[in-house]
């Protein structure tokens, strides 16, 4: 009897041993975890042997010499050569000599090269110098301009008689102390070349070109505005091709299109030599996450044009500084837009469209290029419907998985969904983990002043945010795998749940985002595609059963993503990594760039991270990339993590030499004083330059003058919602002009209970007004604007009036009309603050200020300009 038990215990022995080896025959084969550096560095080489060298590529330059061969090819040799002329005018502020005079006869000189060299059989070749007056609402601004300037060609086809144009828009404008030669000057030269490429050549086209040359965008978009709103032609305009640059150089980005009308993009898809374009990027912008805007939007409100707004975008650091200039521009790039632009200007002025407007599609699109190799682009409903239905098969290949991984583990399918929804669980709180860890770095360094130290060194995001995003998205799971082994599922099945959580998170998300019409799940639906794909291989065939051969499916699959969640978000990088050195004091910039880093993680290595548990210890694999993140904290906080270098990654200091006077009731002046009205930039403020030696004695807040005076006494130039953080620095000025408000006339309406004030004001081409009732007085009516005053639960007190003007100086005459219930007037009901900015080099700086300008360290740019305060009560 005995002997029959012992045998039985033996052979239940044998038969539990062998269950345990037929679950998990794979654990044998785990890779040893030295082999886990290596397969990381592996994704890190794939990014810098196939990501970086595709997003930088650019065409080869065409010269002068080279056109005979390549007649109607854009020469990018000429383009140059006209923006060293542009460049050599300086920098083009609206009012000044450079750009009202300069720079309007420069354009009309080219222009007129253009006309002797016009095929006369062929083309008619119209040019116009518009003066255009106006004023529009921009946020709760009222923009107003006088007399600014706009230079206008329009190039038709004689045997045509449609009467549709295509408008192609830059600015010649530049900001203070910029010659723009990135900012717009790129595009001007761009304008230029394709003019005389279509203007000389024998491709015939339809419909007309106009060419805006506009005098006025740095200006709040008063030129657009005045084009749209004023000039004859604007009403014929169907489609728009906005050319800005947000750096220096690069591949032009389209960053907008519409609205509507896709068939705008399947023209951009079929002509454009080298796309560049995202759906993201639009849906980004036009949330107003990036702190800037373009004419495209005036040509939109205003003109209801719709159009692609395109931008290069590369080496923003440059942006609006003195060293924007040809030297940072390479060949390359002019030659790569200008491709693009004739080619889409070639293509739009033969479209059908112009006069079809009946069969325009009015639903949005979606686009984007892969790598820069090819353009995929779909309608928003064509998107919903593969959504829809890919998030669905998604769901249904896991399931299928899992019945597989049932089957063969001999487990029931319900014991294995438990352990998948643990599995999943645990995923969610790693995807949470991947963002709340680079965040959490982001905190401690602003925490510590080390804010921005990946402005220049920009390899530093790799340690400071990547790791521990990889980190924070794997360690649940680790610690699961680890802690609470499985014996009746094998390891390589655990890894595949582990991938199925993740693909499964992007399927709910898809879903969610198609709802609710955000555009950009087509990321989700790359993933999903590609990591579907690998696991329809793996059901098909023996791979998803036989230990970890499915994962190489899946490995090769996710090349693809990979690579192109890289190339997408590198961009993306490009573009925000020199906009946190002028994105204001009042918010942590590195929050953005951690953000950033960890939605790259997440799509590039959502699935790839996962296979670290594929290695023995993987503990010690992840504690490895902590040691890792500890090294690169260590070199952030030494010299190498300081943001700025001369000339190329610059700190930038915006400031006002103001003389401040407020007047009394009774005319008499109250106060009086001066100094420096400093606009931080950057999230370190000026303490980079206190460090370095500056002498900033005496630097307070302006906050304090918020109690006292309008617009707390402030001289800022547009948008004044940062004045209580701006800084005041006493200092001596000698202010080089005047500004003056003279009080015409008061009119007293007894039988209304109001009073009416007529005022003229002369100054500087840019002048503020800021208009601020008085105790239980209120404006009823004025020469302005009149829906700042209709629309009370939008536009508050103090009212802003920005007004500025190019060729014509005549003084601003303006009423404003007050009511008060017990008609008492002969009290303040009134305060009125008006500021001149004496912006161009025009006007001569002071001594003092020129020498304050000369101790600023070298990795300075300084945008800065006198400016006159005055108070008035009334």
């Amino acid at each position: 009897m005995s002997e029959e038990i012992d045998k039985e215990i033996g052979l239940d022995e044998e038969v539990v041993e062998s269950a345990s080896l037929k679950a998990r025959p794979e654990d044998k084969r785990r890779l040893s975890w030295y082999y886990a550096p290596s397969f990381l560095l592996l994704w890190l080489a794939l990014f810098f042997a196939i990501v970086i060298p595709l997003f930088n590529r650019l065409p080869d330059r065409i010269t002068i010499a080279e056109e005979p061969a390549r007649l109607g090819e854009f020469v990018a040799e000429r383009a140059e050569r006209l923006l060293y002329e542009f460049e050599r005018i300086g920098p083009k502020v609206v009012g000044s000599q450079a750009n009202e005079v300069e720079t309007v006869a420069f354009l009309l000189n080219e222009v007129e090269k253009i006309r002797k060299e016009l095929r006369n059989e062929l083309y008619e070749l119209d040019i116009d110098v518009q003066l255009s007056t106006g004023g529009f609402l921009l946020s709760s601004m009222l923009n107003m301009y006088q007399g600014v300037q706009n230079v206008i060609v329009k190039l038709s086809a004689k045997n045509s008689q449609r009467e549709s144009y295509l408008l192609i828009n830059s600015h010649f404008d530049s900001k203070p102390g910029s010659p723009g030669s990135g900012d717009d000057g790129t595009m001007v030269v761009v304008m230029l070349e394709v003019l005389r490429q279509m203007a000389t050549s024998d491709t015939p086209f339809e419909n007309g070109v106009i060419f805006l040359f506009n005098g006025a965008e740095e200006n709040a978009l008063q030129g657009a505005h005045g084009f749209i709103t004023q000039h004859k032609w604007a009403a014929n305009c169907k489609a728009l091709i906005n050319l800005e640059v947000g750096g220096s150089g690069g591949r032009d980005l389209l960053f907008q299109s519409g609205p509507n009308n896709p068939w705008l993009m399947k023209y951009y898809r079929q002509y454009a030599k080298h796309p560049f374009a995202t759906t993201l990027a639009e849906e980004t912008w036009q949330a107003g996450i990036i702190p800037s805007d373009t004419d495209f939007r005036i040509f939109r409100d205003y003109g209801n044009v719709p159009g692609l707004d395109i931008a290069q975008a590369y080496n923003g650091y440059v942006y609006h500084t003195a060293f924007d200039t040809l030297k940072v521009i390479p060949g390359r790039s002019i030659q790569n837009t200008g491709n693009n632009i004739l080619a889409l200007a070639r293509a739009y002025a033969n479209a059908s469209e112009f006069y079809e407007t009946e069969e325009s599609d009015d639903s949005h699109a979606v686009f984007f290029d892969f790598l820069g190799l090819f353009f995929v682009y779909y309608t928003e409903n064509t998107g919903i419907i593969l959504n829809c239905c890919i998030g669905v098969i998604s769901l249904v290949l896991v399931g299928c998985s899992l019945w597989r991984m049932s089957r063969q583990s001999e487990v029931s399918v319900g014991q294995i969904s438990l352990w998948f929804l643990i599995v999943l669980g645990l995923h969610v709180v790693g995807a949470l983990l991947c963002f709340c860890l680079p965040l959490l770095m982001a905190v401690l360094f602003d925490a510590g002043d080390r804010s921005l130290t990946y402005f220049t060194s920009n390899w530093l995001v790799f340690g400071l945010y990547v790791f521990p995003a990889i980190i924070g998205l794997v360690l649940p799971l680790t610690l699961y795998y680890t802690l609470r082994p499985n014996d009746k599922l094998g390891h390589a099945y655990l890894i595949q749940m582990s991938l199925h959580a993740h693909f499964v998170v992007l399927a709910g998300l898809i879903l969610i985002l198609t709802v609710v019409g955000i555009r950009s799940q087509y990321l989700c639906l790359i993933s999903l595609i590609f990591y579907g794909g690998a696991l329809l291989l793996n059901l098909l065939s023996t791979l998803h059963d036989r230990g970890y051969y499915w994962s190489v499916i899946v490995i090769l699959l996710q090349v693809f993503p990979f690579c192109y969640f890289c190339y997408l978000f590198y961009m993306v990088l490009v573009v925000f990594f020199p906009i946190t050195g002028r994105n204001g004091i009042g918010s942590n910039p590195d929050l953005i760039i951690a953000l950033l880093c960890a939605f790259c993680t997440y799509f590039a290595l959502g699935y790839v991270a996962q296979f670290i548990n594929v290695f023995r210890w993987p503990k010690l694999i992840l504690l490895g990339l902590g040691m890792v993140t500890f090294i690169f904290c260590m070199i952030a906080v030494s010299e190498v993590g300081f943001p700025y270098r001369a000339e190329t990654n610059v700190m930038r200091v915006t400031f006002m030499q103001t003389n401040r006077i407020f007047y009394d009731y009774d005319g008499t002046v109250s106060h009086s004083d001066s100094g420096y009205y400093f606009v931080y930039q950057d999230r370190r403020g000026l303490n980079p330059l206190e460090d370095s030696g500056v002498n900033l004695t005496g630097l307070v807040s302006m906050e304090p003058d918020c109690d006292k005076y309008v617009m707390c006494g402030a001289p800022c130039f547009y948008f004044c919602g940062g004045v209580r953080n701006a800084g005041w620095l006493p200092r001596k000025v000698v202010s080089p002009g005047e500004i003056n408000l003279e009080l015409l006339e008061k009119t007293i309406l007894v039988t209304d209970n109001k009073v009416r004030f007529e005022f003229e004001l002369t100054g500087p081409p840019h002048m503020n007004i800021f208009i601020q009732p008085v105790g239980y007085a209120n404006v009823t009516n004025w020469s302005f604007e009149r829906k700042l005053l209709d629309d009370q639960d939008t536009f508050k007190p103090p009212y802003f009036i920005f007004f500025s003007y190019g060729k014509d100086d005549s003084p601003l005459k303006f009423y404003i009309e007050l009511a008060k219930s017990d008609g008492d007037f002969s009290i303040p009901i009134l305060e009125l603050g008006v500021v001149g900015h004496f912006v161009s080099y025009d006007f001569k700086r002071d001594a003092e200020a020129e020498q304050f300008l000369e101790n600023l360290p070298n990795y300075v740019h300084a945008m800065e300009w006198p400016s006159i305060f005055k108070g008035y009560i009334f």
